[in-house]
């Protein structure tokens, strides 16, 4: 899909640009978030942007025009009649859940919308979005599998300890009759 307008104006110019950096930002993310930022005031916009930052999120509101452009020239068609309206897009480049976390956060919640993602070129619902952004840190989920990993190791253990001692306090109960 092209974009339409004289090709020799500033304005055509500034928007292929933009198109190729919104491209580039889809190349380079893990997830991407799509919201309704309509509630947000100039304040918590700037609260949201700097938590997103810490986590290694870009935060960026785009024509959706241009962002369509873009996702077709990426060959991702599924999100075109989804692309209306004031929606902000939030790019995750380290963690697929972080942009979803933080704006489940009960800062922001009330606020915005989650709408929909994308996670390579897998189209997430909302509800999916908002089911990813309850799921634990990877930290936590790495914790949670090393605790169950070492639980069975434990009882592995205390299994094979326990026929020596078994047999140490029947020998003993022998030697004492």
């Amino acid at each position: 899909m092209a974009i339409k307008g004289k090709k020799t104006s500033a304005n055509f110019s500034a928007k292929c640009e933009t198109v190729k950096e919104i491209e580039s930002l889809v190349k380079n993310a893990k997830s991407l978030v799509f919201m309704n930022y309509k509630g947000l005031n100039t304040a918590e916009d700037t609260a949201l942007r700097n938590k997103l930052r810490k986590a290694d999120v870009i935060y960026k509101v785009y024509k959706n025009n241009l962002v369509k452009i873009a996702l077709n020239n990426l060959g991702i068609t599924a999100l075109d009649d989804k692309l209306n309206g004031t929606l902000s897009i939030a790019f995750s480049n380290a963690d697929e859940v972080a942009a979803a976390k933080i704006i489940k956060d009960e800062k922001f919640k009330d606020k915005m919308s989650l709408e929909f993602g994308l996670i390579g070129t897998s189209v997430l619902e909302k509800a999916d979005v908002v089911r990813i952004a309850t799921l634990p840190s990877k930290e936590t989920l790495i914790a949670q599998i090393m605790g169950l990993i070492n639980g069975g190791a434990r009882g592995i253990a205390s299994v094979i300890n326990a026929v020596p001692r078994n047999l140490a306090v029947v020998i003993n109960t022998r030697a004492s009759k």
